[in-house]
């Protein structure tokens, strides 16, 4: 059985996945809306990916004998202006997600929570590959946005990105 704090934060963790993947097909449709559909499709797609990491956790909580309690997820609050306030939002919810993990992860290192720990390690790694994907979605944006012809490539760029399944094995 897991410590009560790690469990409790590993139990928070999947709805905060949850929140997340909301969050990026609230993003999705915003670029579809805009006519952006590759964009959309990344978006898409990280909604895809958060999914996931929710079913990773309670996979995890279930394997280590810890109920799982799913809370009410919470309405995407973010008012998208410009394209620009979408991708520096995500970038924020990634550092804000990345910060969670983190949070877990001392609090399995301080009860010497070995498994865990390793089964954050991938999120850990996850999280420094968003936080630079939406970094470089940003820059890109920065240097190709304001040009129509290059904001056209860029979105067709994103449009060809397919979905993969995390590689995770669980115990």
């Amino acid at each position: 059985m897991l410590n009560k704090k790690v469990a409790d934060l590993l139990n928070d963790q999947i709805n905060k996945e949850l929140y997340s993947a909301y969050l990026y097909l609230d993003m999705s449709n915003y670029f579809e809306r805009r006519g952006l559909n590759g964009f959309a499709n990344w978006y898409m797609i990280q909604a895809q990916e958060e999914r996931d990491h929710a079913m990773l956790f309670y996979r995890y909580m279930q394997n280590n004998d810890c109920p799982v309690t799913l809370g009410a997820i919470a309405k995407p609050d973010k008012v998208f202006k410009k394209d620009m306030d979408v991708l520096k939002a995500g970038l924020e919810h990634e550092e804000y997600v990345t910060a969670s993990i983190h949070t877990i992860y001392d609090a399995a290192n301080k009860v010497k929570d070995f498994r865990t720990m390793q089964f954050l390690d991938w999120f850990v790694k996850e999280q420094g590959e968003e936080e630079t994907n939406a970094r470089d979605m940003i820059s890109k944006m920065e240097l190709f946005g304001s040009d129509a012809r290059s904001l056209y490539m860029l979105n067709q760029e994103l449009a060809a990105r397919v979905y993969s399944t995390p590689s995770l094995v669980l115990d």
